[in-house]
């Protein structure tokens, strides 16, 4: 998956259902997208948290991109936002840690955005970087891609999220000795600052308002269409 800056929770599902997470950081950067923004409430109202970014640009890969140092900036926004929060005091530090490290590139920063959220939690998993570790398979077609990074990790099973249905073909990964599963997030209303329950807001939004082994919880919670 590419790197996505605090992510909605059922980019967490899909890490939390997965063994080893390849960051796809090689591949061309999606303009309005999720690489460099996300969404939290600011005054009851779904408001966009943004990364600037020097040359961001469709034609360049997302490695490539660096950040605009307005990290502090967006930073403050999200304590002002949230200090009245339930568990604010515990989950601003992987926030602050994540903001404030020196990375400059948008696909270490978001990166290291979904790492330390899984480190809050308690959850461990294996990261690697499709520039760094898959080098060798960058000229594939997109699906063989994906087998072949699959393979070089030494794994039979490819979970992708379920916009992967209009790209990927279950029938052809079995051809090729992989299974291919498709995860459905499941988003439970929890209390949030506003009238009425917004599911698919950043990470930082849950977090906030919900204590660690509820956040847990919420992390299993998906649907998984095994063959």
């Amino acid at each position: 998956m590419q790197p996505y800056f605090f992510p909605y929770i059922g980019y967490y599902q899909l890490v939390a259902a997965s063994d080893i997470i390849v960051f796809y950081d090689d591949v061309n950067f999606i303009k309005n997208g999720w690489i460099n923004r996300n969404r939290i409430l600011i005054n009851g109202h779904p408001s966009y948290i943004t990364l600037s970014l020097n040359g961001a640009s469709s034609n360049k890969l997302i490695n490539e991109i660096n950040i605009i140092d307005k990290r502090e900036k967006i930073l403050r926004s999200i304590q002002i936002t949230y200090e009245k929060s339930p568990y604010f005091n515990e989950a601003i530090k992987p926030i602050t840690d994540t903001l404030l490290s020196s990375g400059q590139k948008i696909s270490t920063i978001a990166a290291q955005s979904i790492k330390t959220i899984l480190e809050y939690l308690g959850i461990k998993r294996k990261y690697l970087f499709s520039s760094r570790h898959f080098k060798e398979t960058k000229g594939l077609k997109r699906a063989e891609r994906l087998i072949a990074i699959t393979k070089a990790c030494d794994s039979r099973h490819y979970i992708n999220a379920p916009g992967g249905r209009e790209l990927y073909s279950k029938s052809y990964f079995k051809q090729k000795g992989i299974e291919l599963s498709f995860l459905e997030p499941i988003i439970e209303p929890y209390p949030q600052n506003s009238d009425e329950f917004i599911p698919g807001l950043s990470i930082i939004d849950v977090i906030m308002n919900n204590d660690r082994k509820t956040v847990s919880e919420f992390l299993q919670n998906y649907k998984l269409d095994h063959e």
